[in-house]
């Protein structure tokens, strides 16, 4: 059954069930020399990707102002030029960069600072107004969230932001966000079929919010493009994998990522999907409160992302088959972690 569309949250806006990420349209980026995008990127390719996710149904389109340090921002505003009113629109702030050197700079939690970036944004995008504006600082303590909810109502109440959220894998500070911001409606947060996020959903659930899943298909991995033997390259935040960046690791997919792939791949393509397809009926299947957003700098990935909602949520027993075999692996796994480690024998001594 195909899914078309799904309601934001407690905004009432309506979305498209599949949106796209813009991290990757953004381009080369930095923190010193640590690169923090996805390599080099053509920017026409890009805007025809946008403007074909249009054309296929795909409404809502993902980004924040620290991609390529703005540029990812004006790309998407380009791409949407006479077609604004078709699409929504998130965004994120909280981080501060260096548009002219293409550097990020730190951070900035202040009130006075959201409203510099709102207006920023607004500029770059090339719009009067942002559907979704969400907190970039996942960690951010909850009182320093709570500071800024006025300055986010009273945007909203000037029609510039029409319902905000938070970008955050913290369900306790999401859930006292909700609580507190009568305007919040969705979290942005990281979910798909090799990482579950059931605390999370169920913060959602309780609050209505909607569940924007971020790394829907693990940063690639859940494309089947790569396998033990890739390498990615030193200028894509995944051939230096930062700490926080848990698919790859010295420029490699992380082998304990591949083997839970593995185990799923016949269950998420039994009924002719692509992987990738797959992956997002999953996700669909998981929860009615889920829009995934893969990221996307191709016309032809776009293509591939979007047929999936023809297809739908994956069938109930391809479901329950995806969750046998990753049962499997964490009974294995925690079998592997109990039994007693043997001694080695010991080295023969080497003859002088």
């Amino acid at each position: 059954m195909a899914v078309t569309t799904r309601t934001l949250g407690r905004s009432g806006i309506e979305v498209s069930a599949l949106g796209m990420g813009c991290w990757a349209i953004g381009g080369p980026w930095a923190e010193g020399v640590r690169p923090l995008g996805w390599g080099a990127v053509d920017d026409d390719e890009s805007v025809r990707a946008v403007r074909r996710a249009l054309d296929l149904g795909v409404t809502l389109f993902d980004t924040a102002d620290t991609y390529g340090a703005g540029h990812g921002e004006r790309v998407l505003g380009r791409a949407l030029a006479g077609r604004r009113d078709e699409a929504v629109i998130a965004t994120k702030w909280g981080y501060t960069f260096d548009e002219t050197a293409r550097q990020a700079t730190g951070e900035d939690a202040s009130p006075a600072y959201l409203r510099r970036a709102v207006t920023d944004s607004l500029r770059r995008l090339d719009t009067d107004r942002i559907d979704l504006y969400q907190l970039h600082l996942g960690d951010l303590p909850v009182p320093r969230v709570e500071a800024l909810v006025g300055t986010l109502e009273d945007l909203v109440a000037d029609g510039v932001v029409r319902a905000y959220g938070w970008s955050t894998d913290r369900p306790d500070r999401a859930a006292a966000f909700a609580q507190v911001a009568r305007g919040a409606t969705a979290v942005q947060h990281g979910l798909s079929v090799l990482r579950d996020a059931p605390a999370m959903l169920a913060v959602c659930d309780k609050h209505d919010l909607a569940s924007v899943a971020r790394g829907p298909l693990g940063m690639g991995l859940l494309t089947g493009k790569y396998s033990t033997d890739s390498t990615l390259p030193r200028d894509d935040v995944r051939g230096t994998a930062p700490n926080w960046l848990e698919w790859f690791r010295g420029g490699r997919p992380a082998p304990e990522w591949l083997r839970r792939l593995a185990a799923v791949r016949g269950a998420l393509t039994a009924d002719g999907r692509t992987l990738a397809q797959g992956a997002l009926g999953w996700l669909w299947a998981r929860s009615g409160r889920t829009v995934p957003i893969p990221g996307a700098r191709t016309v032809a990935q776009v293509e591939e992302n979007a047929a999936a909602r023809h297809r739908g949520p994956l069938a109930p027993d391809h479901f329950a088959e995806v969750e046998r075999q990753l049962a499997a692996l964490r009974t294995a796994a925690r079998r592997d972690a109990d039994r007693p480690h043997r001694p080695m024998p010991p080295v023969p001594a080497v003859r002088p």
